[in-house]
């Protein structure tokens, strides 16, 4: 089995809250970061969602904090899209400090919209398939 997708990201002073911690809501943002550089490198833009009249929802998401991060901190941060059957997949995300430490692990829920709709789409498994030009980063 491959590694997951991951991208370096470096914490910023300005993301850490009084006691020098990054702040809880960051981490948030650190995985969106990297979900949407895995369906760029994977060769699917937000045009090219928008066209097919489809896009990515967050249903549920959970975070489990591990060890602090502090300003100047290297990260990286892993994005791994688990497939079922159904309209909803799961993504696994671990946030790990360039020593090895895991920092924090993130599981979401999510589904793609039928835009007209306003319903999941059925399958978005395939649906990603077929947006992508590099489908194998999604694990397909």
């Amino acid at each position: 089995m491959a590694d997951p997708f991951s991208v370096p990201v470096t914490v910023r002073g300005y993301e850490t809250d009084v006691q020098g911690h990054l702040n809880q809501s960051v981490y948030l943002n650190y995985a969106e970061h990297a979900r949407w550089s895995l369906l760029r490198a994977a060769g699917i833009s937000q045009a090219g969602l928008l066209a097919r009249g489809v896009g990515p929802v967050a249903l549920e998401t959970n975070i489990k904090y591990r060890r602090e991060l502090l300003a100047g901190d290297e990260v990286e941060v892993t994005c791994d899209f688990v497939w079922g059957e159904g309209r909803t997949f799961r993504i696994e995300q671990t946030i790990r400090k360039a020593d090895g430490t895991v920092a924090a692990e993130i599981t979401a829920a999510g589904g793609l919209m039928d835009l007209t709709a306003r319903r999941l789409v059925a399958d978005p498994k395939e649906q990603f398939r077929a947006l992508a030009s590099q489908p194998h980063l999604f694990g397909l």
